[in-house]
């Protein structure tokens, strides 16, 4: 057999081969998500679970970086889906997402519904003010019962909280605050709040307040309610209060990538998200109400929340003109 023949014969056998794993493969779905690692996993295994047929990859992306990788990329990205961005940047980026007229919005919570139908709610998160009462009554110092009674001086060094410039729930705080007593009086606060905060300073993450509490870094807290649930529900005596303005809270909303709407693989991957991954992390994980008949079933988890009034968070250039002037 000639050298040209066998080189023939063996570019043929390629060809046959590639064709016949083509045939074989599974269509990919790609999905972005910020999103905790105990929800990832719940979201992949239910989605590997029920789309034996597909390919579905997610990855993840810390908020600031997904939100960077949407305003940069529009439509062409390399997404199909977003899982739990923080709604106020799928706001900013609307003109890159689908429409999803298709989704009965009438379920969920009406204060987490876009009048634009591009996201549908994932997850509400508030905080709260975490409080170990055993580490204060050592210290003969009084749980306290408003936001004033933080910056007395008897509570200098006991106080956690995060930055808002690297943390969401840092932010929370802020808006509400903003919102509570104006721009000026609201930054005076915080100034003054900084003389109090714990040897750590001001955390990065939105958890380093309650972890604090169990290592006693800090007797006080300014954190996430369901964090405080968890480490109670773990063992530890604290306690969880809101003060008179309520409690401050965002929330994080999935969406589809602008023309994958056409996509009917992606949006059956998207529609059971939504339907079914959406309420097991919400029983689960992320207990606060997103659906209308949702039920608080995690022990310990405070029902009746009362929510402050968190106006201008889904307001972008309002976060970074706050964030620029915040200075800890």
């Amino acid at each position: 057999m000639s050298k040209k023949k066998l080189t023939m014969i063996l570019l043929a056998l390629s060809l046959c081969a590639t064709a016949i794993s083509g045939c074989g493969s599974k269509k990919t779905i790609t999905i972005y998500s910020c999103a905790e690692e105990k929800c990832l996993e719940l979201t992949q295994k239910m989605l590997d679970q029920k789309f034996p047929e597909y390919d579905i990859r997610q990855t993840y992306m810390d908020t600031g970086s997904l939100a960077a990788k949407l305003a940069a990329e529009g439509t062409k990205t390399d997404a199909d889906i977003f899982l739990e961005l923080e709604s106020s940047y799928l706001e900013k980026c609307n003109d890159s997402l689908a429409t999803l007229d298709h989704i009965d919005f009438s379920q969920y919570t009406p204060d987490l519904v876009s009048e634009n139908h591009k996201y549908v709610p994932a997850m509400r998160m508030s905080g709260a003010i975490v409080v170990d009462a055993a580490a204060l009554k050592e210290k003969g110092i009084a749980v306290p019962s408003c936001y004033d009674d933080l910056l007395k001086p008897e509570y200098q060094g006991l106080i956690s909280m995060p930055n808002p410039k690297s943390s969401g729930t840092g932010y929370i705080f802020l808006l509400q605050m903003v919102n509570d007593r104006g721009e000026e009086a609201a930054f005076e606060y915080f100034d003054k709040l900084a003389e109090n905060i714990s040897g750590q300073g001001f955390t990065t993450s939105g958890s380093g307040p309650v972890k604090a509490l169990v290592t006693r870094e800090a007797a006080i807290a300014l954190g996430m309610t369901f964090h405080a649930a968890e480490l109670i529900n773990d063992g530890n005596n604290f306690q969880i209060l809101f003060f008179d303005s309520g409690a401050p809270y965002t929330s994080y909303s999935n969406a589809v990538a602008k023309g994958k709407e056409q996509d009917q693989d992606v949006m059956k991957v998207f529609d059971y998200i939504c339907q079914n991954v959406s309420r097991e992390e919400n029983k689960n994980y992320a207990p606060e109400p997103i659906f209308v008949d949702s039920e608080i079933t995690m022990e310990n988890f405070p029902k009746d929340i009362p929510y402050a009034d968190m106006k201008g968070i889904g307001d972008i250039e309002l976060k970074e003109r706050l964030l620029d002037k915040w200075n800890h």
